[in-house]
């Protein structure tokens, strides 16, 4: 399965520079937050798969304008042939301005009350967030500091793949696009990149 997926920075290669052609071969897209809702609805205009999103820390817009024809998997299990996909948006608290930051306690029940959907459907594939899993492609600063309960979900269900943003590629060099952490595959999604699962 070739997946597109997108984070923070509206890409010019997809919206300035848009050519259909450009969205072939890809079976999915996800978006990890922090986009303007008509970018994602401009997509799915075009786009002839799904467009799956979690909510970034400024994504607030989103409540009154929603991106259209597109799916909001934030808090669930979303399976698309086969691939169970749990998302989880928003981002460490760090100064309450936004209604998407949440205290690590307050992710930690965000997780637990998936309890009953992750038993149900055994798990899950890929994780995708926004913020990063903590000390995993985070930074040092509170407001990029990763979530503990995203190493907690790693260590338990062992996904193949974490697709993550905020964290932005040109925040400095050594910020990563891919590492792996045991056995799953950890992605940063910063503007766009394609994946193969």
């Amino acid at each position: 399965m070739r997946l597109l997926v997108l984070a923070d920075e509206e890409s010019k290669y997809l919206w300035d520079y848009f050519d259909k052609s450009k969205l072939e071969g890809i079976d999915l897209i996800l978006s990890c937050g922090d986009l303007s809702p008509h970018y994602l609805s401009f997509l799915a205009t075009f786009a002839k798969v799904p467009i799956l999103y979690v909510h970034g820390n400024h994504d607030g817009c989103y409540k009154e304008t929603p991106p259209e024809g597109c799916i909001c998997v934030d808090g669930d299990i979303f399976v698309y042939q086969g691939i169970r996909i749990l998302g989880l948006g928003g981002c460490m608290k760090y100064d309450g301005s936004e209604p998407l930051q949440f205290t690590e306690k307050e992710m930690e029940h965000r997780v637990k009350k998936m309890k009953l959907k992750l038993m149900k459907n055994k798990g899950f594939d890929v994780l995708l967030t926004h913020s990063p899993a903590y000390k995993i492609n985070d930074a040092n600063d509170l407001p990029h500091t990763g979530f503990k309960s995203f190493v907690d979900l790693l260590d338990k269900y062992k996904p193949e793949l974490f697709i993550h943003g905020h964290v932005h590629m040109n925040y400095g060099r050594e910020i990563k696009r891919e590492t792996v952490y045991n056995s799953t595959r950890i992605v940063n999604a910063f503007e766009r990149y394609i994946i193969e699962i």
